[in-house]
C-alpha cells in the first residue's frame, strides 16, 4: 500500500510517498511531474519513513543536515536506477555535469540519456538531482523549476556567482 504525507518546506509544499518502509517519491506538489494521489493511497504522516523524511528535510533546510539517511526505493529502468545511485553519491555543496554523471553511471558519452534519467528522478532533494549542471556549469533542467534548483544550490553554498 502506498502511504503519503504532505508537508511544507521553504520552497513549497511537498508530497512524499512510501511503500513497504521505503520512501518512493518526494516531489513539490505544484510541479508538473508530481504524481496524482492514487485512489488506494492512505494519508499517513506518522508512517516511519514519511515522518523521518519530513524531519530530515526540515533539518536540511535549517542547515543542520548535509546527507540524507533514508530508506529509499525509487522505481525506474536499470539505467535510471544506476544514474540515481550516482546522483546520491554527489556530496553536499558540490556539483557534477551530466556528462560526468553519465560516465559514473557506466555510459560515457550519454549525457543526454543521463539528463533524461535525472529528469525522471522521483525522490527530489533526497536524491539530489539539483547538483547536476550543464557542461559549462549552467543551471539546466530541474523538474521543480530552475528557481528551486538555484535556491537548493544556494542553501548548499554552491552558488557564489559562478553558476548562471
Amino acid at each position: 500500500m502506498t502511504r503519503y504525507a504532505k508537508f511544507l518546506t521553504p520552497l513549497g509544499a511537498v508530497l512524499a510517498t512510501a511503500e513497504g518502509g521505503f520512501v518512493t517519491s518526494v516531489n513539490f506538489i505544484a510541479a508538473k511531474s508530481a504524481p496524482p494521489l492514487g485512489k488506494d493511497w492512505a494519508e499517513d504522516p506518522h508512517s516511519s519513513p514519511l515522518k523521518e523524511c519530513a524531519e530530515q528535510l526540515a533539518d536540511y533546510f535549517a542547515g543542520t543536515l548535509q546527507r540524507f539517511d533514508l530508506p529509499v526505493a525509487p522505481r525506474g529502468t536499470p539505467f535510471q536506477e544506476r544514474v540515481w545511485r550516482e546522483i546520491e553519491r554527489v556530496p553536499f555543496g558540490q556539483t557534477i555535469t551530466y556528462s560526468e554523471l553519465a560516465s559514473r553511471a557506466g555510459a560515457p558519452g550519454s549525457a543526454r540519456a543521463a539528463g533524461a534519467a535525472t529528469g525522471r528522478n522521483p525522490i527530489w532533494i533526497v536524491v539530489p538531482c539539483h547538483r547536476i549542471v550543464g557542461a559549462d556549469g549552467s543551471l539546466t533542467g530541474y523538474a521543480g523549476g530552475l528557481e528551486r534548483k538555484r535556491k537548493l544550490l544556494e542553501i548548499e553554498g554552491v552558488l557564489q556567482g559562478t553558476l548562471v
